[in-house]
């Protein structure tokens, strides 16, 4: 599976962006999809999980009730809404799939190339 994300940027704080992250090659329907970030200096953590059916949501505490990731399989796409923004939310965003439904990092076999946020105070 070949992941692409897309719709980072630079954003001055409180402001908003929505990330995608499509698929290529292979439908992304059965798969978990989750979001994970790294800031400079830090390790990568996940940000947000949606299941294969999308009933399922995970959320790390420090992005809750700002982001939402949500998945459309018509397109082949994963997005996370990204609401509120904080200087601290400044990182790369990597989408992956993976087989199980998980917030580890190590769940997941395949990876988008990374996108950056960068936000401002």
């Amino acid at each position: 599976v070949q992941l692409q994300a897309s719709g980072g940027g630079l954003v001055q704080a409180g402001d908003s962006l929505r990330l995608s992250c499509a698929a290529s090659e292979r439908s992304l329907s059965s798969y978990h999809l989750g979001w994970f970030r790294q800031a400079p200096g830090k390790e990568r953590e996940s940000v947000a999980v949606i299941s294969s059916n999308g009933r399922g949501l995970v959320y790390t505490e420090r992005v809750k009730g700002r982001f939402t990731i949500s998945r459309d399989n018509a397109k082949n796409t994963v997005y996370l809404q990204m609401d509120s923004l904080k200087p601290e939310d400044t990182a790369v965003y990597y989408c992956a799939a993976s087989s199980v439904y998980s917030s580890k990092e190590s769940a997941y076999r395949y990876w988008g190339q990374g996108t950056q946020v960068t936000v401002s105070s």
